[in-house]
């Protein structure tokens, strides 16, 4: 029998050492440099910071009341900020249609003034869970979505 794994020889690698790799669509066994292989792995893997991608930034600037903003209708992250011209009596975030969220896809939405009555619209969800009712100036909050029962919920 030959030699085992844990019978060989630790180095530091360098960028110039080969590892094999088994092509199956040619039934054989080929080497790669590690610096190739580090190519290869930058160009086909994404790498988030920190575990997670940061969110799409939207800006919103309402100026009367009552005002409806829609955040982007996609598939990613999204933070909302919004920067009314001032006090406001009320309003309307519109999250995302259901067919288009992921799940657990993040909403964080920031208000720099105050909006006496907030309706957060599920659009299309089961439910928006613990959505505030108003925003002081300076507010934030953050949902997060649940594909298995179609509800947004407040996680922040």
């Amino acid at each position: 029998m030959g030699m085992q794994i844990n019978q060989l020889t630790t180095t530091t690698p360098s960028a110039a050492q080969n590892v094999p790799i088994y092509d199956p669509a040619q039934g054989d066994t080929r080497r790669w440099s590690l610096s190739d292989l580090l190519t290869w792995l930058q160009a086909n893997l994404t790498f988030p910071a920190a575990g997670r991608p940061e969110p799409d930034t939207q800006y919103a600037a309402p100026a009367a009341s009552p005002f409806s903003v829609s955040v982007t209708n996609a598939n990613k992250d999204v933070h909302l900020i919004l920067t009314p011209t001032g006090a406001l009596a009320a309003g309307t975030v519109v999250l995302p249609a259901v067919a288009n969220v992921r799940d657990k896809q993040l909403v964080i939405v920031n208000c720099t003034q105050q909006v006496a009555t907030l309706m957060v619209n599920g659009n299309g969800a089961v439910a928006v869970n613990g959505a505030p009712a108003a925003l002081a100036a300076d507010d934030f909050f953050t949902l997060k979505y649940d594909a298995t029962v179609s509800t947004w919920y407040r996680v922040g």
